[in-house]
């Protein structure tokens, strides 16, 4: 399975076009979007923004978990 990427406050900030970290947490909140908090702000990853936009992460892997 890849790995997500990640979006940190930096990028929020210029996607959502808000400055102050309070006004770009409620309005990812308000999309439905989940964050976490880290030390440098807020972060989130693309498959959490794609899934608040009703899109499911693709399905990379080639193998199912009974192949273990």
């Amino acid at each position: 399975m890849s790995a997500a990427k990640v979006l940190e406050f930096e990028e929020l900030q210029r996607i959502t076009g808000y400055t102050r970290r309070a006004d770009v947490e409620k309005s990812l909140r308000r999309q439905g979007i989940k964050t976490f908090v880290g030390r440098n702000g807020p972060w989130t990853t693309i498959d959490l923004v794609n899934q608040a936009g009703g899109l499911r992460p693709a399905d990379n892997d080639n193998y199912g978990p009974e192949i273990v």
